[in-house]
Protein backbone atom coordinates (compact mmCIF):
# COMPACT_ATOMS: atom_id res chain seq x y z
CA UNK A 1 0.00 0.00 0.00
CA UNK A 2 2.88 2.35 0.75
CA UNK A 3 4.36 1.75 -2.70
CA UNK A 4 0.94 2.19 -4.35
CA UNK A 5 0.36 5.49 -2.55
CA UNK A 6 3.88 6.63 -3.39
CA UNK A 7 3.61 5.81 -7.10
CA UNK A 8 0.09 7.20 -7.20
CA UNK A 9 1.33 10.45 -5.68
CA UNK A 10 4.16 10.70 -8.21
CA UNK A 11 1.71 10.01 -11.06
CA UNK A 12 -0.68 12.71 -9.82
CA UNK A 13 2.18 15.18 -9.47
CA UNK A 14 3.43 14.51 -13.01
CA UNK A 15 -0.07 14.66 -14.49
CA UNK A 16 -0.80 17.85 -12.59
CA UNK A 17 2.36 19.49 -13.94
CA UNK A 18 1.39 18.46 -17.46
CA UNK A 19 -2.16 19.83 -17.06
CA UNK A 20 -0.88 23.06 -15.58
CA UNK A 21 1.69 23.55 -18.35
CA UNK A 22 -0.86 22.87 -21.12
CA UNK A 23 -3.42 25.22 -19.58
CA UNK A 24 -0.98 28.07 -19.13
CA UNK A 25 0.47 27.49 -22.60
CA UNK A 26 -2.99 27.66 -24.17
CA UNK A 27 -3.83 30.79 -22.17
CA UNK A 28 -0.57 32.44 -23.23
CA UNK A 29 -1.26 31.62 -26.90
CA UNK A 30 1.40 32.73 -29.34
CA UNK A 31 2.92 35.12 -26.77
CA UNK A 32 5.12 32.34 -25.36
CA UNK A 33 6.69 31.59 -28.75
CA UNK A 34 7.13 35.31 -29.39
CA UNK A 35 8.75 35.71 -25.97
CA UNK A 36 11.34 33.01 -26.58
CA UNK A 37 12.17 33.97 -30.16
CA UNK A 38 12.24 37.77 -29.79
CA UNK A 39 13.39 38.50 -26.22
CA UNK A 40 16.89 37.11 -26.74
CA UNK A 41 18.78 40.16 -27.98
CA UNK A 42 20.85 40.35 -24.81
CA UNK A 43 22.00 37.57 -22.51
CA UNK A 44 20.01 38.94 -19.56
CA UNK A 45 16.80 39.20 -21.58
CA UNK A 46 17.34 35.64 -22.84
CA UNK A 47 17.72 34.39 -19.25
CA UNK A 48 14.57 36.27 -18.20
CA UNK A 49 12.53 34.91 -21.09
CA UNK A 50 13.70 31.35 -20.37
CA UNK A 51 12.82 31.67 -16.68
CA UNK A 52 9.37 33.12 -17.42
CA UNK A 53 8.56 30.50 -20.07
CA UNK A 54 9.57 27.68 -17.71
CA UNK A 55 7.49 29.15 -14.89
CA UNK A 56 4.48 29.03 -17.25
CA UNK A 57 5.20 25.58 -18.68
CA UNK A 58 6.14 24.14 -15.26
CA UNK A 59 9.01 22.24 -16.87
CA UNK A 60 12.53 23.17 -17.89
CA UNK A 61 12.52 20.12 -20.18
CA UNK A 62 9.51 21.53 -22.06
CA UNK A 63 11.26 24.89 -22.49
CA UNK A 64 14.46 23.21 -23.66
CA UNK A 65 12.49 21.09 -26.15
CA UNK A 66 10.90 24.25 -27.50
CA UNK A 67 14.30 25.90 -27.83
CA UNK A 68 15.68 22.84 -29.66
CA UNK A 69 12.72 23.04 -32.03
CA UNK A 70 13.21 26.79 -32.59
CA UNK A 71 16.91 26.34 -33.31
CA UNK A 72 16.23 23.37 -35.59
CA UNK A 73 13.63 25.41 -37.51
CA UNK A 74 15.96 28.41 -37.76
CA UNK A 75 13.77 30.65 -35.57
CA UNK A 76 16.57 31.13 -33.03
CA UNK A 77 20.37 30.90 -33.22
CA UNK A 78 22.40 28.54 -31.07
CA UNK A 79 24.12 31.48 -29.33
CA UNK A 80 20.75 33.01 -28.41
CA UNK A 81 19.60 29.69 -26.95
CA UNK A 82 22.31 29.54 -24.28
CA UNK A 83 20.81 32.33 -22.18
CA UNK A 84 17.31 30.81 -22.51
CA UNK A 85 18.61 27.44 -21.28
CA UNK A 86 20.20 29.01 -18.20
CA UNK A 87 16.98 30.94 -17.57
CA UNK A 88 14.94 27.74 -17.87
CA UNK A 89 17.03 26.20 -15.10
CA UNK A 90 16.09 29.14 -12.87
CA UNK A 91 12.42 28.98 -13.83
CA UNK A 92 12.10 25.33 -12.86
CA UNK A 93 13.02 26.20 -9.27
CA UNK A 94 9.68 27.99 -8.91
CA UNK A 95 7.83 24.67 -9.03
CA UNK A 96 10.01 23.20 -6.29
CA UNK A 97 9.62 26.32 -4.15
CA UNK A 98 5.83 26.04 -4.45
CA UNK A 99 5.99 22.34 -3.51
CA UNK A 100 8.01 23.24 -0.39
CA UNK A 101 5.17 25.40 0.92
CA UNK A 102 3.04 23.23 3.13
CA UNK A 103 -0.25 23.97 1.40
CA UNK A 104 -1.19 20.39 0.53
CA UNK A 105 -4.35 20.84 2.60
CA UNK A 106 -5.56 23.24 -0.11
CA UNK A 107 -5.18 20.55 -2.80
CA UNK A 108 -8.83 19.49 -2.85
CA UNK A 109 -9.96 23.13 -2.86
CA UNK A 110 -7.76 23.82 -5.91
CA UNK A 111 -9.05 20.68 -7.64
CA UNK A 112 -12.65 21.77 -7.03
CA UNK A 113 -11.98 25.34 -8.20
CA UNK A 114 -10.11 24.14 -11.29
CA UNK A 115 -12.84 21.67 -12.19
CA UNK A 116 -15.50 24.37 -11.77
CA UNK A 117 -13.68 26.81 -14.05
CA UNK A 118 -13.00 24.11 -16.65
CA UNK A 119 -16.52 22.64 -16.61
CA UNK A 120 -18.58 25.83 -16.38
CA UNK A 121 -16.25 28.30 -18.10
CA UNK A 122 -17.69 29.57 -21.39
CA UNK A 123 -14.61 31.35 -22.75
CA UNK A 124 -11.44 29.60 -23.82
CA UNK A 125 -9.27 31.69 -21.48
CA UNK A 126 -11.36 30.77 -18.43
CA UNK A 127 -11.17 27.08 -19.31
CA UNK A 128 -7.40 27.30 -19.81
CA UNK A 129 -6.89 29.01 -16.45
CA UNK A 130 -9.21 26.42 -14.89
CA UNK A 131 -7.06 23.63 -16.31
CA UNK A 132 -3.94 25.26 -14.85
CA UNK A 133 -5.60 25.55 -11.41
CA UNK A 134 -6.77 21.92 -11.64
CA UNK A 135 -3.20 20.94 -12.50
CA UNK A 136 -1.84 22.73 -9.44
CA UNK A 137 -4.48 20.95 -7.34
CA UNK A 138 -3.30 17.56 -8.62
CA UNK A 139 0.34 18.55 -7.94
CA UNK A 140 -0.40 19.35 -4.30
CA UNK A 141 -2.65 16.30 -3.96
CA UNK A 142 0.21 14.16 -5.25
CA UNK A 143 2.59 15.72 -2.71
CA UNK A 144 0.04 15.04 0.04
CA UNK A 145 -0.23 11.37 -0.98
CA UNK A 146 3.57 10.96 -1.06
CA UNK A 147 3.99 12.62 2.34
CA UNK A 148 1.28 10.46 3.92
CA UNK A 149 2.79 7.35 2.32
CA UNK A 150 6.11 8.12 4.04
CA UNK A 151 4.53 8.29 7.54
CA UNK A 152 4.59 4.50 8.24
CA UNK A 153 8.17 4.34 6.96
CA UNK A 154 9.32 6.43 9.93
CA UNK A 155 8.47 3.48 12.18
CA UNK A 156 10.49 0.97 10.09
CA UNK A 157 14.01 0.39 11.36
CA UNK A 158 15.08 -1.25 8.08
CA UNK A 159 13.88 1.70 6.03
CA UNK A 160 15.76 4.10 8.27
CA UNK A 161 18.96 2.06 7.92
CA UNK A 162 18.64 2.11 4.12
CA UNK A 163 18.12 5.87 4.06
CA UNK A 164 21.02 6.43 6.46
CA UNK A 165 23.25 4.40 4.14
CA UNK A 166 22.01 6.47 1.21
CA UNK A 167 22.77 9.69 3.08
CA UNK A 168 26.31 8.50 3.77
CA UNK A 169 27.00 7.75 0.09
CA UNK A 170 26.82 10.98 -1.91
CA UNK A 171 27.77 9.23 -5.16
CA UNK A 172 24.88 6.79 -4.86
CA UNK A 173 22.47 9.65 -4.12
CA UNK A 174 23.69 11.52 -7.18
CA UNK A 175 23.17 8.43 -9.36
CA UNK A 176 19.69 7.71 -7.98
CA UNK A 177 18.62 11.33 -8.49
CA UNK A 178 19.81 11.28 -12.10
CA UNK A 179 18.14 7.93 -12.88
CA UNK A 180 14.79 8.88 -11.31
CA UNK A 181 14.76 12.29 -12.97
CA UNK A 182 15.61 10.82 -16.40
CA UNK A 183 13.01 8.09 -16.00
CA UNK A 184 10.21 10.49 -15.05
CA UNK A 185 11.44 13.26 -17.40
CA UNK A 186 11.10 15.67 -14.50
CA UNK A 187 13.53 16.90 -11.89
CA UNK A 188 10.63 18.48 -9.95
CA UNK A 189 8.97 15.09 -9.43
CA UNK A 190 12.20 13.59 -8.09
CA UNK A 191 12.79 16.54 -5.78
CA UNK A 192 9.13 16.34 -4.71
CA UNK A 193 9.79 12.78 -3.55
CA UNK A 194 12.88 14.00 -1.66
CA UNK A 195 10.76 16.71 -0.02
CA UNK A 196 8.32 14.04 1.18
CA UNK A 197 11.15 12.03 2.74
CA UNK A 198 12.68 15.11 4.36
CA UNK A 199 9.37 16.33 5.77
CA UNK A 200 9.06 13.02 7.67
CA UNK A 201 12.63 13.29 8.98
CA UNK A 202 13.78 10.32 6.90
CA UNK A 203 16.44 12.11 4.84
CA UNK A 204 18.83 14.76 6.20
CA UNK A 205 19.83 17.77 4.13
CA UNK A 206 23.34 16.43 3.51
CA UNK A 207 21.79 13.28 2.01
CA UNK A 208 19.17 15.17 0.00
CA UNK A 209 21.63 17.54 -1.73
CA UNK A 210 23.33 14.80 -3.87
CA UNK A 211 19.89 13.57 -5.01
CA UNK A 212 18.92 17.14 -5.95
CA UNK A 213 22.16 17.54 -7.91
CA UNK A 214 21.56 14.22 -9.66
CA UNK A 215 18.01 15.26 -10.54
CA UNK A 216 19.40 18.34 -12.27
CA UNK A 217 21.60 16.13 -14.45
CA UNK A 218 18.88 13.57 -15.16
CA UNK A 219 16.46 16.16 -16.51
CA UNK A 220 18.82 16.68 -19.47
CA UNK A 221 17.99 13.22 -20.85
CA UNK A 222 14.74 14.42 -22.46
CA UNK A 223 16.48 17.21 -24.38
CA UNK A 224 19.31 14.91 -25.46
CA UNK A 225 16.87 12.32 -26.83
CA UNK A 226 14.85 14.98 -28.67
CA UNK A 227 17.94 16.42 -30.35
CA UNK A 228 19.33 13.18 -31.80
CA UNK A 229 17.53 13.46 -35.16
CA UNK A 230 17.72 17.25 -35.35
CA UNK A 231 20.17 19.67 -36.91
CA UNK A 232 23.70 20.24 -35.63
CA UNK A 233 22.68 23.48 -33.89
CA UNK A 234 19.80 21.68 -32.14
CA UNK A 235 22.19 19.00 -30.89
CA UNK A 236 24.47 21.76 -29.63
CA UNK A 237 21.59 23.10 -27.53
CA UNK A 238 21.21 19.71 -25.82
CA UNK A 239 24.98 19.42 -25.30
CA UNK A 240 25.07 22.92 -23.79
CA UNK A 241 22.23 21.99 -21.43
CA UNK A 242 24.10 18.91 -20.26
CA UNK A 243 27.45 20.71 -20.04
CA UNK A 244 26.09 23.50 -17.83
CA UNK A 245 24.49 21.00 -15.45
CA UNK A 246 27.42 18.56 -15.28
CA UNK A 247 30.03 21.30 -14.81
CA UNK A 248 27.84 22.93 -12.17
CA UNK A 249 27.49 19.65 -10.26
CA UNK A 250 31.25 19.00 -10.59
CA UNK A 251 31.96 22.39 -9.00
CA UNK A 252 29.48 21.93 -6.14
CA UNK A 253 29.84 18.20 -5.36
CA UNK A 254 33.11 18.45 -3.34
CA UNK A 255 31.51 21.10 -1.11
CA UNK A 256 28.26 19.36 -0.12
CA UNK A 257 28.82 19.74 3.63
CA UNK A 258 29.64 23.48 3.49
CA UNK A 259 26.65 23.95 1.18
CA UNK A 260 24.40 22.10 3.64
CA UNK A 261 25.62 24.35 6.46
CA UNK A 262 25.00 27.47 4.35
CA UNK A 263 21.51 26.42 3.25
CA UNK A 264 20.64 25.35 6.80
CA UNK A 265 20.86 28.98 7.86
CA UNK A 266 18.22 30.08 5.30
CA UNK A 267 15.31 28.13 6.85
CA UNK A 268 14.48 25.74 9.67
CA UNK A 269 12.05 23.61 7.66
CA UNK A 270 13.87 20.68 5.90
CA UNK A 271 11.64 20.91 2.82
CA UNK A 272 12.35 24.62 2.48
CA UNK A 273 16.08 23.99 2.86
CA UNK A 274 16.00 21.47 -0.03
CA UNK A 275 14.01 23.85 -2.22
CA UNK A 276 16.51 26.63 -1.46
CA UNK A 277 19.38 24.29 -2.39
CA UNK A 278 17.78 23.67 -5.78
CA UNK A 279 17.28 27.41 -6.30
CA UNK A 280 20.79 28.38 -5.17
CA UNK A 281 22.38 25.78 -7.43
CA UNK A 282 20.56 26.86 -10.59
CA UNK A 283 20.90 30.59 -9.94
CA UNK A 284 24.60 30.09 -9.21
CA UNK A 285 25.39 28.16 -12.40
CA UNK A 286 23.51 30.78 -14.43
CA UNK A 287 25.50 33.58 -12.79
CA UNK A 288 28.80 31.72 -13.27
CA UNK A 289 28.32 30.55 -16.85
CA UNK A 290 26.37 33.46 -18.39
CA UNK A 291 29.43 35.77 -18.79
CA UNK A 292 31.21 32.92 -20.61
CA UNK A 293 28.31 32.08 -22.94
CA UNK A 294 30.06 33.30 -26.15
CA UNK A 295 33.16 31.27 -25.30
CA UNK A 296 31.00 28.25 -24.44
CA UNK A 297 29.21 28.59 -27.79
CA UNK A 298 32.53 28.40 -29.65
CA UNK A 299 33.69 25.35 -27.67
CA UNK A 300 30.41 23.46 -28.13
CA UNK A 301 30.30 24.37 -31.84
CA UNK A 302 33.74 22.81 -32.19
CA UNK A 303 32.64 19.72 -30.21
CA UNK A 304 29.53 19.15 -32.34
CA UNK A 305 30.52 19.57 -36.01
CA UNK A 306 28.15 20.75 -38.70
CA UNK A 307 26.02 18.20 -40.51
CA UNK A 308 27.74 16.55 -43.45
CA UNK A 309 25.25 17.06 -46.25
CA UNK A 310 25.31 15.51 -49.64
CA UNK A 311 23.00 16.61 -52.44
CA UNK A 312 19.80 18.07 -51.01
CA UNK A 313 16.95 15.61 -51.35
CA UNK A 314 13.99 17.54 -52.79
CA UNK A 315 11.57 14.86 -51.60
CA UNK A 316 12.37 15.22 -47.93
CA UNK A 317 11.10 17.76 -45.43
CA UNK A 318 13.77 19.75 -43.57
CA UNK A 319 11.93 21.30 -40.66
CA UNK A 320 8.87 19.19 -39.80
CA UNK A 321 9.34 17.14 -36.63
CA UNK A 322 6.50 14.99 -35.24
CA UNK A 323 7.98 15.24 -31.73
CA UNK A 324 6.70 18.82 -31.49
CA UNK A 325 3.10 18.16 -32.56
CA UNK A 326 1.92 18.68 -28.97
CA UNK A 327 3.39 22.22 -29.08
CA UNK A 328 1.33 23.88 -31.84
CA UNK A 329 3.14 27.23 -31.69
CA UNK A 330 6.47 25.56 -32.40
CA UNK A 331 4.99 23.11 -34.93
CA UNK A 332 3.40 25.97 -36.89
CA UNK A 333 6.77 27.71 -36.95
CA UNK A 334 8.31 24.57 -38.45
CA UNK A 335 5.50 24.26 -41.02
CA UNK A 336 5.96 27.93 -41.93
CA UNK A 337 9.64 27.34 -42.62
CA UNK A 338 8.72 24.40 -44.84
CA UNK A 339 6.15 26.58 -46.64
CA UNK A 340 8.90 29.13 -47.31
CA UNK A 341 10.81 26.31 -49.00
CA UNK A 342 7.78 25.91 -51.25
CA UNK A 343 7.96 29.64 -51.92
CA UNK A 344 11.60 29.34 -52.97
CA UNK A 345 10.77 26.43 -55.30
CA UNK A 346 7.83 28.26 -56.90
CA UNK A 347 9.94 31.40 -57.41
CA UNK A 348 12.63 29.33 -59.11
CA UNK A 349 10.05 27.62 -61.33
CA UNK A 350 8.53 30.95 -62.40
CA UNK A 351 11.96 32.42 -63.11
CA UNK A 352 13.05 29.47 -65.22
CA UNK A 353 9.70 29.13 -67.00
CA UNK A 354 10.37 32.26 -69.05
CA UNK A 355 13.94 31.14 -69.71
CA UNK A 356 12.57 27.88 -71.15
CA UNK A 357 10.07 29.78 -73.33
CA UNK A 358 12.86 31.96 -74.69
CA UNK A 359 15.67 29.45 -75.10
CA UNK A 360 13.79 26.19 -75.93
CA UNK A 361 16.02 24.39 -73.39
CA UNK A 362 14.41 20.95 -73.08
CA UNK A 363 16.65 19.86 -70.17
CA UNK A 364 15.62 22.92 -68.14
CA UNK A 365 11.98 22.32 -69.13
CA UNK A 366 12.07 18.81 -67.63
CA UNK A 367 13.81 20.15 -64.52
CA UNK A 368 11.00 22.69 -63.99
CA UNK A 369 8.44 19.88 -64.31
CA UNK A 370 10.31 17.81 -61.69
CA UNK A 371 10.23 20.75 -59.29
CA UNK A 372 6.43 20.77 -59.47
CA UNK A 373 6.53 17.20 -58.11
CA UNK A 374 8.56 18.57 -55.19
CA UNK A 375 5.93 21.26 -54.56
CA UNK A 376 3.18 18.61 -54.58
CA UNK A 377 5.17 16.50 -52.11
CA UNK A 378 5.86 19.38 -49.73
CA UNK A 379 2.24 20.56 -49.78
CA UNK A 380 1.01 17.05 -48.95
CA UNK A 381 3.52 16.58 -46.12
CA UNK A 382 2.77 19.99 -44.57
CA UNK A 383 -0.99 19.30 -44.67
CA UNK A 384 -0.54 15.89 -43.05
CA UNK A 385 1.70 17.44 -40.40
CA UNK A 386 -0.84 20.18 -39.61
CA UNK A 387 -3.67 17.65 -39.44
CA UNK A 388 -1.85 15.91 -36.56
CA UNK A 389 -1.34 19.02 -34.42
CA UNK A 390 -2.26 18.71 -30.75
CA UNK A 391 -5.64 20.44 -30.69
CA UNK A 392 -5.77 20.45 -26.88
CA UNK A 393 -3.28 23.34 -26.74
CA UNK A 394 -4.49 25.21 -29.86
CA UNK A 395 -5.60 28.77 -29.15
CA UNK A 396 -7.94 30.64 -31.56
CA UNK A 397 -4.94 32.69 -32.73
CA UNK A 398 -2.98 29.55 -33.62
CA UNK A 399 -6.03 28.05 -35.33
CA UNK A 400 -6.26 31.12 -37.59
CA UNK A 401 -2.57 30.81 -38.41
CA UNK A 402 -3.04 27.14 -39.28
CA UNK A 403 -5.92 27.92 -41.66
CA UNK A 404 -3.93 30.75 -43.24
CA UNK A 405 -0.90 28.50 -43.70
CA UNK A 406 -3.01 25.85 -45.46
CA UNK A 407 -4.26 28.58 -47.82
CA UNK A 408 -0.70 29.72 -48.55
CA UNK A 409 0.66 26.27 -49.40
CA UNK A 410 -2.41 25.55 -51.53
CA UNK A 411 -1.85 28.66 -53.62
CA UNK A 412 1.88 27.95 -53.98
CA UNK A 413 1.04 24.46 -55.22
CA UNK A 414 -1.48 25.93 -57.70
CA UNK A 415 1.20 28.29 -59.03
CA UNK A 416 3.45 25.28 -59.58
CA UNK A 417 0.67 23.42 -61.39
CA UNK A 418 0.06 26.34 -63.76
CA UNK A 419 3.76 26.52 -64.59
CA UNK A 420 4.07 22.75 -65.03
CA UNK A 421 0.84 21.84 -66.82
CA UNK A 422 0.32 25.04 -68.82
CA UNK A 423 3.45 27.12 -69.35
CA UNK A 424 5.72 24.10 -69.84
CA UNK A 425 3.24 22.55 -72.27
CA UNK A 426 3.27 25.80 -74.24
CA UNK A 427 7.07 25.76 -74.17
CA UNK A 428 7.11 22.16 -75.40
CA UNK A 429 4.68 23.05 -78.21
CA UNK A 430 6.85 26.03 -79.23
CA UNK A 431 9.97 23.84 -79.13
CA UNK A 432 8.53 20.95 -81.16
CA UNK A 433 6.96 23.23 -83.77
CA UNK A 434 10.12 25.33 -84.08
CA UNK A 435 8.33 28.65 -83.55
CA UNK A 436 9.84 31.96 -82.36
CA UNK A 437 8.34 35.01 -80.67
CA UNK A 438 8.72 38.33 -82.42
CA UNK A 439 11.29 40.62 -80.84
CA UNK A 440 8.60 43.04 -79.61
CA UNK A 441 6.37 40.19 -78.40
CA UNK A 442 9.18 38.54 -76.46
CA UNK A 443 10.09 41.88 -74.83
CA UNK A 444 6.48 42.37 -73.73
CA UNK A 445 6.27 38.86 -72.27
CA UNK A 446 9.53 39.46 -70.41
CA UNK A 447 8.18 42.71 -69.00
CA UNK A 448 4.90 41.12 -67.86
CA UNK A 449 6.73 38.10 -66.43
CA UNK A 450 9.00 40.51 -64.50
CA UNK A 451 5.95 42.23 -62.96
CA UNK A 452 4.50 38.87 -61.86
CA UNK A 453 7.84 37.61 -60.53
CA UNK A 454 8.40 40.80 -58.53
CA UNK A 455 4.95 40.52 -57.01
CA UNK A 456 5.55 36.88 -56.05
CA UNK A 457 8.81 37.87 -54.39
CA UNK A 458 6.94 40.63 -52.54
CA UNK A 459 4.19 38.23 -51.43
CA UNK A 460 6.61 35.61 -50.08
CA UNK A 461 8.55 38.30 -48.19
CA UNK A 462 5.28 39.56 -46.70
CA UNK A 463 4.36 36.01 -45.65
CA UNK A 464 7.79 35.38 -44.11
CA UNK A 465 7.73 38.60 -42.07
CA UNK A 466 3.96 38.89 -41.51
CA UNK A 467 4.31 42.38 -43.03
CA UNK A 468 0.86 43.88 -43.58
CA UNK A 469 2.19 46.92 -45.48
CA UNK A 470 4.05 44.69 -47.93
CA UNK A 471 0.99 42.48 -48.29
CA UNK A 472 -1.07 45.56 -49.15
CA UNK A 473 1.47 46.44 -51.85
CA UNK A 474 0.89 43.02 -53.41
CA UNK A 475 -2.85 43.63 -53.36
CA UNK A 476 -2.41 47.09 -54.89
CA UNK A 477 -0.59 45.55 -57.85
CA UNK A 478 -3.66 43.53 -58.89
CA UNK A 479 -5.46 46.23 -60.94
CA UNK A 480 -2.13 47.39 -62.42
CA UNK A 481 -1.30 43.86 -63.61
CA UNK A 482 -4.79 43.36 -65.04
CA UNK A 483 -4.60 46.65 -66.92
CA UNK A 484 -1.13 45.82 -68.24
CA UNK A 485 -2.31 42.39 -69.45
CA UNK A 486 -5.12 44.04 -71.45
CA UNK A 487 -2.66 46.50 -72.96
CA UNK A 488 -0.30 43.71 -73.99
CA UNK A 489 -3.14 41.81 -75.67
CA UNK A 490 -4.03 44.94 -77.60
CA UNK A 491 -0.39 45.41 -78.58
CA UNK A 492 -0.17 41.80 -79.82
CA UNK A 493 -3.36 42.19 -81.87
CA UNK A 494 -1.87 45.32 -83.47
CA UNK A 495 1.12 43.27 -84.63
CA UNK A 496 -1.24 40.66 -86.04
CA UNK A 497 -2.99 43.36 -88.05
CA UNK A 498 0.39 44.42 -89.40
CA UNK A 499 0.87 40.85 -90.66
CA UNK A 500 4.13 40.10 -88.77
CA UNK A 501 4.92 36.46 -89.57
CA UNK A 502 6.43 35.63 -86.14
CA UNK A 503 3.44 37.13 -84.34
CA UNK A 504 1.05 35.17 -86.52
CA UNK A 505 2.73 31.79 -85.92
CA UNK A 506 3.10 32.25 -82.15
CA UNK A 507 -0.19 34.09 -81.51
CA UNK A 508 -1.91 31.22 -79.71
CA UNK A 509 1.12 30.51 -77.53
CA UNK A 510 1.71 34.22 -76.82
CA UNK A 511 -1.87 34.86 -75.67
CA UNK A 512 -1.97 31.65 -73.58
CA UNK A 513 1.27 32.68 -71.83
CA UNK A 514 -0.34 36.02 -70.92
CA UNK A 515 -3.45 34.22 -69.64
CA UNK A 516 -1.49 31.83 -67.45
CA UNK A 517 0.75 34.56 -66.05
CA UNK A 518 -2.41 36.44 -65.07
CA UNK A 519 -3.74 33.27 -63.39
CA UNK A 520 -0.49 33.03 -61.44
CA UNK A 521 -0.96 36.66 -60.43
CA UNK A 522 -4.38 35.81 -58.97
CA UNK A 523 -2.87 33.10 -56.77
CA UNK A 524 -0.10 35.48 -55.70
CA UNK A 525 -2.77 37.92 -54.52
CA UNK A 526 -4.43 35.14 -52.50
CA UNK A 527 -1.13 34.42 -50.75
CA UNK A 528 -1.39 37.68 -48.78
CA UNK A 529 -5.07 37.48 -47.80
CA UNK A 530 -4.35 35.54 -44.56
CA UNK A 531 -1.88 38.27 -43.51
CA UNK A 532 -4.38 41.06 -44.11
CA UNK A 533 -7.26 39.14 -42.50
CA UNK A 534 -5.15 38.32 -39.44
CA UNK A 535 -4.16 41.98 -39.06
Amino acid sequence: MILLELFGGVALLLYGMQLCGEGLQRAAGGHLRHLLTSATRTRLSAVSSGALATALLQSSSATTLMVIGFVSAGLMTFRQSLGVILGADIGTTLTVQILAFRIQDLALLLVAAGFGLTFFGRRGLVKSVGQAVLGFGFVFLGMRLMTEAMTPVTESGLARQVLVALSANAGLGLLLGAVFSAGMSSSAATIGLVLSLASQGLLPLSGAIPVVLGANIGTCATALTASLRSSADARRVAVAHIAFKVLGVALVFPFIQPLASLVGVTASDPARQIANTHTFFNVAISAVFLPFAPWAARVITAMVPDDVTTADNPFKTRYLDDRYLDQPGLALGQATREALRMGDVSQGMLRDAMLVLRSDNQELLEDVERRDDQLDYLEREIKLFLSRLGQETMSPDLTRKEIGLISVIGNLENIGDIIDKNLMELARKKLYQGRRFSEAGEAELLEFHGMISKNLERAIAAFAAGDRALAQEVLDQRPIIRQRERELRTSHLARLRQGLAESLETSEIHLDVLTNLKRISSHITQLVFPILEDA
